[in-house]
């Protein structure tokens, strides 16, 4: 928005206060000139829900110069809808689905592709590894960038790429303190504090503690507390540092989940169990913890001539136990379960209160030390009588990956009991501690990746992007025995290394300040060692490739206060994994796999009127099919058949939120969430369409003292969150929360 100056005439007379008349007529003739000021009023990402700028595309960029799709979820929007972590908040941006893959770690799916939650999230633009469940204390905003993305973020990045923008200090003093209560023993405090130390240095330290002991979303119960602190100093100078440490303690039960069930006798199609989502069947002993302790060291030399050099180094620490276990319908086994029915006699129309469930184990325990350096440039120049706005960098990263078997002593049994549907919440519990934690992989990686890109100023109107980048990726897997003869004996060691080049181009049409075209084409890839471990095939299998065209808009309204961005998008995997099912001892899997998907994504944020806010993201993928299988020419490795939509790819999904401002102490909002019927990877279940309602009343008790009152899922409907073959995930019941804030 620009900021027009008054004419204010500057008369010396003011400054004669006292002396002889003359003097002050003499002086008021004096007058100095107008003078006006035009300036860009930046845009806070807590005050807005549009965004105007970003930081993903490795510099800060306006969302105007990037020709491919984004998402920017502000700190407005994450307060105004009590968004705690980075699954919820992801909920607010279209064509988001989650698989709730085995050991509670989840793979997000955008736009029907993997977005791998251990090489496509960033904090800051550095990878973040998926060991913990992220929280939302420390951020500034959460940016979606769609499509392939490997030019930019290297190996990894075929749906998109997710980044975390971490609150830093500023030259203010100003703090904030938020408590939230809420249904089922719901509690949180973070706290916010930044303090200006000198004319160019700040500190911000953000903290946050969050507890529940009520079953259902987390299990038993939510214990998590974190801690944020960075100091940054030369803020606006030619060299400006920061210094930054963060730490995040989780500590929460898991609900693993529920299995789908039969609908009856004569139609086997699966469906969901028709039960409270606080019903919860899991072990009171089973938790989910993890930590993520990372120290970050930022530089960035502005040079006279103008130009940007960002150098950053991160190491960091990263741990996870998890203990829980998928829960099943028991069927009839002549040993383990000689009193279950037969499998497939239970259906939803025979389930009742003494349907009795099993409770497994999957333990998943792991360990990670990385580190990143990484170093970015960006400057503009006059080549060959046209602008140039050039961007290149390298960045390296080192990973030492732990894995564990969680084993029982001999002469030591832990049998988990069973219940039924119609005792939820036992609070039944085995002792974990027995359990004898002992290493049985690792894998050892370093990478390195180097890119150039320029985007070119053709005419006032046109310009034209062009990016290119090589990476080169080096891992080495090794097991070990668990049993107690041969522990710790090495029993495989495989390695590889891949070298890539990504690419990525666009075209942008700016007819005026308001409106800018594009269309753009980048590639992106995945290599086997993407999760931390080659298997026999996988460590002689070339990395997955993938593409994605673009053709999109994004306008903004005369008064700049109101945002529209929409796409019409093709993403495409076009050597998936698979089996070669015409060897008989294969050596590798072949890249015989094709899947695409089309449609059409639409993102409005900002004010309608200056009372009037609205943010709403919606996709709409028609059309995503499997092109080719494996070598027999029907299924890929995921067991999905050809000619089949892919699993966790919804026809229609996304979000509303708005909020008006009724007068000088009331505001109210609400909002929907919404998606369309699909399934896991597997057609014979479908989990059905759902919408779920928010609301919100915030009441302004004093000038820096709100009140806000939010009811999440307000009808509390069932609906399956995230899905996997076997089980699904619900969503979160209806939810009451009431939150004070303070400012000071």
């Amino acid at each position: 928005m620009l900021i027009r100056s008054k004419r204010l005439p500057l008369v010396a007379a003011l400054m004669l206060i006292g002396q002889p008349a003359f003097v002050l007529a003499q002086a008021a003739e004096k007058t100095l000139p107008t003078v006006e000021v035009e300036a860009e009023k930046e845009k806070s990402s807590k005050e807005t829900l549009q965004a105007t700028r970003t930081r993903i595309g490795k510099g800060e960029q306006d969302l105007r110069d990037i020709p491919q799709s984004l998402t920017v979820v502000t700190e407005r929007l994450i307060d105004d809808r009590n968004l705690d972590t980075l699954k919820e908040t992801l909920h607010n941006t279209a064509g988001i689905s989650f698989l709730a893959a085995e050991g509670g770690e989840e793979d997000i799916r955008l736009r029907g592709f993997s977005l791998q939650a251990s090489g496509d999230i960033f904090v800051d633009g550095m990878r973040d590894p998926a060991f913990y469940e992220r929280d939302t204390f420390n951020w500034d905003r959460l940016e979606v960038l769609r499509g392939s993305a490997s030019m930019l973020f290297g190996r990894g990045s075929t749906g998109g790429a997710v980044n975390q923008v971490s609150k830093e200090p500023f030259l203010m003093n100003q703090h904030q303190i938020d408590a939230t209560i809420g249904s089922g023993n719901y509690a949180r405090v973070v706290g916010d504090f930044n303090v200006k130390t000198g004319d160019d240095a700040a500190l911000r330290l953000n903290a946050m503690w969050n507890g529940s002991d009520a079953f259902g979303t987390y299990g038993a119960g939510l214990d998590k507390k974190g801690i944020a602190a960075s100091y940054r100093f030369g803020i606006g100078s030619a060299d400006e540092f920061l210094v930054g440490l963060y730490h995040l303690d989780n500590h929460n039960g898991i609900n693993f989940g529920m299995p789908f069930i039969r609908k009856s006798a004569a139609d086997a199609t699966m469906g969901l169990i028709e039960v409270s989502p606080k019903n919860y069947y899991g072990m009171a002993s089973d938790f989910s913890a993890g930590t993520a302790t990372h120290g970050t060291l930022s530089h960035i030399h502005r040079f006279k001539g103008g130009g940007e050099l960002k150098t950053s180094f991160r190491m960091g620490k990263y741990e996870r136990d998890l203990r829980a276990g998928a829960i099943r319908i028991c069927t009839f086994h002549a040993v383990n379960n000689p009193m279950c029915p037969p499998a497939g006699s239970v259906t939803a129309e025979t389930l009742n209160g003494a349907t009795i469930l099993t409770r497994g184990n999957h333990n998943k325990i792991q360990d990670l030390d990385a580190k990143t350096l990484q170093s970015d440039y960006s400057n503009t120049f006059n080549w060959f009588g046209l602008k140039h706005n050039v961007l290149a960098g390298i960045d390296m990263t080192d990973d030492d990956f732990v894995g564990y078997a969680a084993t029982l002593p001999a002469g030591v049994t832990i049998t988990k009991p069973r219940t039924t549907i119609g005792t939820p919440n036992d609070d039944a519990s085995v002792d974990e501690s027995a359990r004898l934690i002992l290493k049985n992989r690792d894998f050892n990686s370093s990478a390195i990746g180097v890119y150039f890109q320029d985007m070119i100023q053709i005419t006032p109107e046109w310009k034209v992007l062009a990016g290119l980048r090589w990476d080169n990726f080096e891992g080495s897997y090794r097991t070990f025995s668990t049993a107690t003869a041969t522990l710790g004996q090495e029993t495989a060691k495989r390695s590889r290394e891949d070298s890539l080049w990504s690419k990525r181009f666009g075209i942008l049409y700016q007819p005026t300040p308001l409106s800018s075209f594009h269309f753009s084409y980048g590639t992106s890839f995945n290599t086997s060692g993407d999760a931390y471990q080659y298997d026999a095939l996988g460590s002689n299998t070339d990395p997955e490739g993938s593409r994605n065209f673009e053709l999109g808009a994004k306008l903004d309204s005369e008064s700049g206060n109101l945002s529209t961005r929409f796409a019409l998008f093709r993403a495409e995997k076009f050597n998936e994994r698979n089996r070669d099912e015409t060897s008989v001892t294969p050596t590798n899997y072949a890249l015989s796999g094709k899947r695409h998907a089309e449609g059409i994504e639409i993102d409005v944020a900002g004010r309608i009127t200056p009372k009037w806010e609205i943010y709403t993201s919606y996709a709409w993928i028609p059309k995503a099919v499997i092109d080719k299988g494996a070598s027999n020419g029907t299924t890929l490795l995921a067991g999905e058949t050809v000619g089949s939509r892919p699993g966790l790819t919804p026809k229609h999904s996304g979000t509303v939120w708005t909020t008006y401002q009724i007068d000088g102490k009331w505001r109210v909002g609400g909002g929907i969430n919404w998606r369309s019927a699909m399934n896991p990877q597997q057609s014979t279940i479908m989990a059905p369409s759902y919408t779920t309602l928010d609301l919100m009343a915030e009441y302004a008790v004093a000038r820096d003292f709100l009140l806000k009152f939010n009811v999440t899922n307000a009808t509390d409907k069932l609906y399956a969150d995230a899905l996997y073959r076997g089980h699904y995930v619900p969503g979160a019941p209806r939810t009451v929360q009431l939150t004070a804030s303070y400012k000071f």
